[in-house]
């Protein structure tokens, strides 16, 4: 246990953070476009990508939650050597990475206030998949629209619904990672050229 804690971390932090925290950000800007991200190798059951964005945005100030498989020792011992982040429960978390299932319902999260919108929470959802097909994508960073394939589309409505406030949403699969910030509009597509209206 106490090996796997201490591998599997960024090789060389400086350049493989400021990476991801490129891919990252590059994700926010354009939702719905997928970026590979490398260099962390965490225990199961967390895929390479949610490692990177763990270890690139986690620190002893960011307190994160841990949903349903990533709430394991192995987890709690890789992030604690690797970050020094302090784990919570999801009401006072900034960060939360677990499945889509286990991460719901979203209602526990918190969504920022009217002075401070930034103090929301930003979910990592580890995907069985994630491609640029499915939902359909509008709003800021998007040209006409875009497409991603999500867990579900009411939860993401409710909370487009919100903004200013809100949470924001990074999808993760292997070494690939996509965002979808509360900014963003989704709607459930209908056939080839028709699609419900976004909200």
């Amino acid at each position: 246990m106490q090996a796997q804690a201490l591998s599997g971390g960024f090789a060389d932090p400086a350049t493989q953070s400021a990476h991801a925290f490129r891919s990252i950000m590059e994700a926010m800007a354009r939702p719905g476009t997928l970026h590979g991200v490398s260099g962390a190798l965490p225990p199961a059951p967390l895929s390479r990508a949610a490692g990177a964005v763990l270890l690139t945005l986690c620190d002893t100030e960011t307190p994160a939650y841990l949903a349903g498989g990533a709430n394991c020792d192995a987890v709690h011992a890789w992030l604690a050597f690797h970050t020094g982040v302090p784990l919570v429960g999801p009401s006072h978390c900034r960060f939360a990475v677990g499945s889509w299932s286990a991460l719901t319902p979203l209602s526990a999260y918190p969504i920022g206030t009217s002075e401070y919108p930034d103090r929301s929470a930003t979910l990592i959802v580890e995907c069985p998949e994630l491609t640029d097909s499915g939902e359909i994508l509008t709003g800021p960073g998007i040209r006409n629209n875009a497409a991603l394939s999500l867990p579900e589309v009411a939860a993401f409505q409710s909370n487009h619904a919100l903004f200013p406030l809100g949470l924001d949403f990074i999808f993760t699969c292997g070494d690939r990672l996509a965002a979808l910030p509360r900014s963003t509009k989704v709607c459930a597509p209908m056939g080839a050229t028709e699609v419900t209206p976004c909200m």
